[in-house]
């Protein structure tokens, strides 16, 4: 079995730098704190933003829905028009 050289990851001497108080200092650090402040001005932090205001799922409908579809009772083409309409209509709002 070949030996694993551990001093070759850390590239600091074995100083581990993620202990709770220290500030992070690397790149990708910089990168993810220049990504959070600016997430809201982004089109992807606004949709981010929109999908985190959306309600819960509601599981009884859901399976009430589920049951009427397997049953033939639900017309899924018009009901899934009707949400997507109202989906775009709240994305570009």
């Amino acid at each position: 079995m070949p030996e694993f050289d551990f001093e070759g990851l850390i590239g600091d001497g074995g100083r581990q730098s993620d202990f709770v108080g220290e500030e992070p200092v690397g790149e990708d650090d910089l990168l993810m704190e220049q990504i959070l402040e600016n997430i809201n001005t982004t089109p992807l932090g606004q949709v981010l933003k929109k999908i985190a205001c959306l309600p819960e799922v509601r599981r009884k409908k859901v399976l009430d829905v589920r049951q009427r579809i397997n049953k033939g009772e639900y017309k899924l083409n018009e009901r899934l028009n009707i949400a997507l309409d109202r989906v775009l209509e709240d994305l570009t709002a």
